[in-house]
């Protein structure tokens, strides 16, 4: 069953289209993140779900109910959509029991309490229920916020840019924790980010956006392996480009050689094009006779980054092996793979 349906949504501000043509479904349980750079149109799209900005052409339909189209608007408050916020929104007068029940109604007394013991469990603040914000940690706050979010069980919970004000030392296990109890109530969640490492961690699905369309949209895993287009390859993760030639449907030539792919290329053979390798799928070796040479080194930790030449050509390689120096002879090697092409 699907908890959203996006379906041809056009949107336009003072005469500027915003947002292009997109179609998005969300499956009950599924977290999608927005991703894109800033002013693609990913807030607007979230503004425009939960009914806070009206749309000029589609229509929005929330759990089989239209909220949206040509001759329908349901007001935000009426959607039944919950949403939390880049700097939490929690009101500072208020405790983190008051914050979290604040938009709760139509409950009595016990049923209010049996709520909160709930909410407070679910988000481990079990023995914060009467501190103020200004108590709490940036992490603590915002599983205040999650908590007040999911308290009047919405069909469809909003975040846009959650973690962004969250401490790096912290911010992956917050996504994961938070991840893990969206997963656990089975709640359908969009997600706003342009962080792709965010994105990666703590949603289902991508959806691409690029000048206020879905540029490409599926997993993570899909996306970053199979781009459709440069932009999408390159917005998810260092690449290197090397021109080809198509030779057969499973080869290409390049300046090193043979290319294999494991795939069927979509391509006919004679085609030229730049074949998409990302640093990891390229293995270093020392060799004293080898076509290239170490130019730089970064240890990474469980990894080294290098830069090699070959040439003309310099290639960013990720590899496991931490022993390379600058000056060394290396060759290198590319097994198998469903290999990317740009024309």
């Amino acid at each position: 069953m699907s908890t959203l349906t996006i379906e041809n949504i056009c949107s336009d501000y003072q005469g500027q289209v915003i947002l292009r043509h997109l179609d998005l479904t969300l499956l009950q349980g599924e977290i999608v993140a927005l991703l894109g750079p800033s002013g693609c149109g990913k807030t607007t799209l979230l503004r425009v779900i939960a009914g806070l900005q009206t749309i000029s052409q589609g229509c929005i339909s929330i759990s089989g109910q239209v909220m949206s189209s040509d001759d329908v608007f349901v007001a935000s408050e009426q959607r039944g959509v919950g949403m939390i916020f880049q700097d939490y929104a929690l009101f500072p007068h208020l405790t983190v029991a008051d914050n979290i029940l604040f938009g709760v109604k139509n409950l009595n007394a016990k049923e209010r309490l049996t709520r909160l013991d709930e909410m407070l469990d679910l988000v481990k603040l079990t023995s914060l229920a009467s501190r103020y914000p200004h108590e709490l940690s940036g992490g603590q706050q915002q599983r205040v916020s999650i908590a007040r979010a999911l308290a009047y069980q919405p069909e469809l919970l909003l975040l846009d840019e959650p973690f962004s004000n969250i401490d790096a030392q912290v911010r992956n296990e917050m996504m994961l924790e938070i991840r893990a109890i969206l997963k656990k109530r089975n709640v359908s969640a969009v997600f706003v980010t342009h962080s792709k490492d965010e994105a990666f961690v703590f949603a289902d699905k991508l959806a691409l956006f690029k000048d206020g369309a879905i540029i490409q949209h599926g997993k993570a895993e899909t996306l970053y392996r199979s781009p459709k287009e440069r932009y999408v390859a390159d917005f998810l993760g260092a690449g290197n480009y090397l021109p080809v030639t198509v030779t057969t449907r499973y080869q290409v030539d390049y300046a090193l050689g043979t290319l294999n792919s494991t795939e069927k290329l979509p391509w006919p053979i004679g085609s030229q094009g730049q074949v998409l390798l990302r640093p990891q799928q390229i293995e270093v070796h020392s060799n004293i006779d080898g076509l290239g040479c170490i130019v730089e080194r970064h240890f990474l930790g469980a990894v080294c980054h290098y830069q090699v030449k070959i040439g003309a050509d310099i290639l960013d390689v990720s590899s496991q092996s931490t022993t390379l120096i600058p000056g060394q002879r290396v060759d290198i090697r590319i097994a198998p793979h469903p290999l990317v092409i740009f024309n």
